[in-house]
């Protein structure tokens, strides 16, 4: 998976358990596919439009890519969601599927399901979709600071290291959104939480004035530094499952997932569970206070795995200076 909707990015390889997986593959919802979408209260795009909107899904468009495909960089009028020039109406990031097999329909399907119903400040703002013979797309706001994966990892220009504010601004918000995909409202178990999942937005002038006159104020404080607004949006529900129900304590599932990220209790025994997705945000929380990514085999023997390495440093108060991003300011 791992997708980016504001600069190119190589796809990252998930994690399948495949034929070694005791339970089989199912659907994240009994409901049909007409149901889904009837019900997701999303804008149907002609394929042509979006054709039009991405510059016919120029190279130059390409925002970034992943397992399921690529992702263009779009123009769409604010109002009537019509194609419009290049720099003016609502700018929109477009996901292309893949057109072979079946797993690409099944997480555009996926992504509609929960994207089409759930709405939160923190997570990825679903636009519309487009089926289309075998054409499979989906419409999302585009996210213009991009993704935490690339400011903590990225060396350019562009991406400034984040501050330890930022950086727990952002974790903060990236919590906020898996707490409510968790609460008794949504029941879902995101499956995917790693920092290439998280974008970022900058906070519109409404939600600023909220925050100033008390709504949302948990919000503000120290999380808004030299001017610049950072909002999470978590993105990327191609591998969400709908959580356990009548009483259960977990889902049976095959293992799908991102090494490194995935839960050991998961990969061990198929077994689901809300807890997989805060060992996730554990891992990535741990990445924000180091400033390595969780498998980086270009490390030196024994720092390739950033979890075993970092445990001895994480014991002791005076030890953790040792595992901290030093570009923390």
């Amino acid at each position: 998976m791992g997708s980016c909707f504001s600069v190119q990015i190589k796809a990252e390889s998930p994690l399948h358990a495949g034929a070694a997986s005791k339970h089989p593959s199912v659907p994240p919802t009994t409901r049909s596919q007409e149901e889904i979408l009837l019900s997701s209260n999303l804008k149907s795009f002609a394929f042509n439009d979006l054709k039009v909107a991405t510059r016919n899904f120029r190279p130059d468009s390409v925002l970034g890519e992943g397992g399921f495909g690529c992702v263009f960089k779009g123009w769409i009028d604010e109002n009537t969601f019509a194609d419009t020039r290049p720099g003016t109406g609502l700018v929109i990031a477009v996901k292309r599927f893949r057109q072979e097999g079946n797993q690409g329909h099944k997480e555009w399907l996926t992504e509609i399901n929960y994207l089409g119903t759930l709405y939160h400040p923190n997570l990825m703002k679903l636009v519309g979709y487009c089926l289309e013979d075998e054409h499979r797309l989906l419409v999302y706001e585009f996210m213009p600071r991009g993704s935490l994966e690339n400011h903590l990892f990225r060396r350019s220009s562009y991406f400034q290291p984040l501050s330890w504010n930022l950086r727990m601004r952002v974790a903060l918000g990236a919590a906020k959104g898996l707490a409510y995909l968790h609460s008794p409202e949504a029941k879902v178990i995101y499956r995917d939480f790693k920092t290439s999942n998280i974008l970022i937005d900058s906070v519109s002038e409404k939600e600023i004035s909220l925050c100033q006159s008390g709504v949302f104020h948990s919000l503000t404080s120290i999380f808004v530094t030299c001017g610049r607004k950072y909002n999470a949006r978590l993105s990327d529900f191609g591998l969400a499952k709908d959580g356990p129900v009548d009483g259960k304590r977990h889902v049976s599932t095959r293992v799908i997932g991102t090494y490194g990220y995935a839960a050991p209790e998961y990969m061990v025994t198929d077994h689901l569970t809300t807890q997989s997705d805060v060992y996730s945000f554990g891992v990535v929380l741990l990445e924000m206070l180091t400033g390595r990514r969780v498998i980086d085999k270009n490390r030196p023997t024994g720092e390739h795995n950033l979890i075993p390495w970092a445990k001895h440093y994480l014991t002791s108060k005076r030890k953790i200076l040792y595992v901290m991003d030093v570009r923390i300011c």
